[in-house]
């Protein structure tokens, strides 16, 4: 048996890590949209051809748990899938998030340049694929951004199912027009599908350059040395923590239909080298948007683990074989069709990261010391824009998410001002903002004393206020409105958000999840929670 090299593991490591960021960077300078090129809400990674994710770029953690989801799906639908075939899906219920999520998988067939490194018996293989996810700001639906307080898929957006948007090298004109015909910013939309498909082009040719230098059978060797890597140090990881059940439970604020709170409990039962997660006793499915899918109850799990790993160890599935999730079906983490999911992807997550880091906030630690900071602010604040801008003579669409406190940790205050846990973007830039959009910025700042107390602190929320220049439909999905970020061993909690409407000078309260229309001159003041503190202010 064959031993693997250690520094040539650590070569190939970041090698396939840098295609995959390299892809990254494609998307982000083709794509057209501020939502890909200014908050980068995409994410890129590199599977083998058996759809294990071998290498992630440093994108969206929502993203990269699931995709290998969507890869599964694609290699399921199309057994003939060729050379120069590229699928597009963002059915949630087939390996997707939420519909603005769109996922292009393209499969990487074994025609290096030259073909040097492989025998004619081995041309045509499937070597591996690559995958682009991006948010779309538009995807139709019953409001503009398609993230609607809805009360079930359809009213979501368009649902594409896998199906070959590149066929051959072309692309399949008669799928990309029904596509741009179902949703209200059709050129932008056009545009960013293109450069996902430039992205994927991209990482097709560097993972063939790979095998052109290396040979196909090594790189092979290390892309299951890889997996095999990360697997024993999530068992290590494992085998360090001390046996038993660790449990926790948190509430949605609601699912924005009804007022009735809505619980996501957890438990987490280590056992040597394995853990089971089980999310029974999580509540069923609900009729608003905030239903999770389960391939976002497997990236919150992903995400939470690979944290514990630290930065040195490799970014790919090999963190999930030591782990078994539980996840109800029919549950709010495990949604069947046809329910809402916009909100589940982007808020249910996080309170899916909330709960279980909570319950490994039981944990005896030992030497190692505690590991776990409080509650962040449990949201990605979701605000959507759209109508029309008479002085462009066109519709527009506007997503954003908006940072705000981290939790503390057990050594220092929380980071403010973040987007935090399973959202990684950035802020829209004020420039880019005012400059694509009919919109006006005119605060933007931290939220001074939103942060829970404690012998640490949690991080501050912000204060980000848009005047709207014409009149326009509002859409905001947020959490943490009623029911606040919880503080670790004694640390207060953190503040909850608030969302305000003001016109004519007089201010109105707005629920956490509505849908409104907005007049000119009207404006919209959102102000994100803090974290939670850590530890006691007396110690």
């Amino acid at each position: 048996m064959r031993n693997y090299d250690p520094i040539r593991l650590e070569i190939f490591k970041h090698l396939f890590a840098a295609a995959a960021e390299e892809m990254g960077v494609v998307l982000r300078k083709a794509s057209y949209s501020p939502n890909i090129k200014e908050r980068r809400d995409y994410s890129c990674a590199i599977f083998d051809s058996q759809a294990n994710m071998i290498a992630q770029a440093a994108h969206i953690p929502v993203h990269l748990g699931s995709m290998p989801l969507s890869v599964w799906a694609a290699i399921d639908e199309f057994e003939d899938l060729a050379p120069g075939d590229v699928i597009v899906s963002n059915d949630p219920y087939r390996g997707g998030t939420h519909l603005p999520d769109i996922t292009l998988v393209t499969p990487v067939f074994m025609q290096a340049p030259g073909g040097a490194n492989f025998s004619s018996e081995e041309a045509d293989r499937i070597v591996g694929f690559v995958a682009s996810r991006a948010h779309h700001s538009d995807v139709g639906g019953i409001t503009p951004g398609s993230m609607p307080v809805a009360n079930e898929i359809f009213q979501e957006g368009l649902i594409i199912p896998p199906a070959r948007l590149v066929a051959g090298g072309r692309i399949n004109r008669g799928l990309m027009d029904v596509i741009i015909a179902n949703v209200r910013t059709p050129r932008e939309r056009k545009g960013d599908l293109l450069a996902q498909i430039a992205a994927n082009q991209r990482g097709s040719s560097r993972l063939m350059a790979l095998i052109d230098r290396y040979g196909w059978s090594e790189i092979n060797f290390y892309m299951g040395e890889l997996l095999a890597y990360t697997e024993r140090m999530t068992r290590s990881l494992l085998a360090n923590m001390p046996d038993g059940e660790y449990g926790f439970g948190d509430f949605m604020d609601d699912d924005g239909l009804s007022n009735d709170p809505v619980p996501i409990k957890v438990k987490v039962s280590i056992d040597g080298e394995s853990a089971t997660i089980d999310f029974s006793g999580s509540a069923p499915q609900q009729k608003g948007s905030i239903n999770a899918v389960i391939a976002i109850t497997q990236s919150a799990v992903y995400y939470v683990f690979r944290c514990l790993l630290g930065l040195d160890v490799p970014n790919n599935s090999g963190c999930l074989a030591p782990l078994k999730i539980i996840a109800p079906p029919g549950s709010v983490v495990n949604a069947l069709a046809p329910a809402a999911v916009a909100g589940g992807n982007v808020e249910t997550s996080q309170r899916i990261v909330d709960v279980l880091l909570g319950a490994l906030a039981k944990i005896e630690w030992g030497e190692a010391g505690a590991v776990v900071p409080a509650a962040s602010q449990g949201t990605m604040n979701n605000l959507t824009i759209g109508g029309y801008d008479a002085d462009r003579e066109r519709t527009f669409a506007y997503y954003e998410t908006v940072g705000g406190g981290m939790g503390a940790r057990p050594n220092s205050d929380g980071p403010s001002a973040a987007h935090s846990h399973m959202t990684n973007t950035l802020n829209t830039p004020i420039e880019a903002l005012e400059f694509d959009y009919p919109l006006r910025l005119l605060r933007y700042e931290l939220r001074p004393g939103s942060g829970g107390g404690g012998k640490y602190k949690g991080g501050n929320g912000i204060r980000r206020d848009i005047q709207f220049l014409v009149d326009s439909e509002v859409t905001i999905l947020s959490e943490r409105r009623r029911l606040a970020p919880y503080g670790l061993f004694g640390g207060n909690p953190g503040k909850k958000g608030k969302n305000l409407l003001v016109r004519d000078d007089q201010v109105t309260t707005l629920p956490g999840k509505v849908s409104i229309t907005v007049q000119a001159g009207d404006v919209l003041s959102l102000r994100t929670p803090g974290g939670g503190g850590y530890g006691s202010e007396d110690i």
